[in-house]
């Protein structure tokens, strides 16, 4: 584990962009209880969530269609809360960075990190605001 004064800025990053941070395993079981869509970031201290994953998440989050909620987990960090979250995970592999939409608590998107590492930043930002438009985009009755 690093120290947490290092890590201050990477999980800040997140939080101005409007994610909630998940310290605790119960954190995030509450977060995905709330009804609705909800994207889920394991952030993490690797070169490529510094350099791509978190500013392709700020790049998306100024996207018209967002998710309902956001939060956001620490991998080696934060490890019972990120135990929690990737067990929402439906199976696939456990990787960080990792960003995952879910509706109702039920998995519909994951982007890992082979798709992260090999990506920039406005890729990545593209392709969540896909899955924004996707998954997340209100409908009108």
């Amino acid at each position: 584990m690093y120290p947490e004064m290092m890590l201050i800025p990477m999980r800040e990053e997140l939080s101005r962009a409007g994610l909630k941070e998940a310290r605790t395993a119960a954190d995030v079981d509450q977060a995905l209880a709330e009804p609705g869509t909800t994207m889920l970031v394991v952030n993490s201290i690797c070169g490529c969530a510094a350099g791509k994953m978190r500013p392709g998440v700020r790049l998306a989050m100024q996207h018209t269609s967002k998710p309902d909620h956001a939060v956001t987990v620490f991998a080696g960090q934060d490890r019972e809360a990120t135990e929690k979250a990737r067990g929402y995970f439906g199976g696939h592999p456990p990787t960080s960075p990792a960003i995952a939409i879910l509706r109702d608590g039920q998995l519909v998107y994951l982007m890992q990190r082979s798709a992260i590492e090999g990506s920039t930043a406005p890729a990545i930002a593209q392709e969540l605001a896909r899955a924004f438009d996707t998954y997340c985009a209100k409908t009108t009755a």
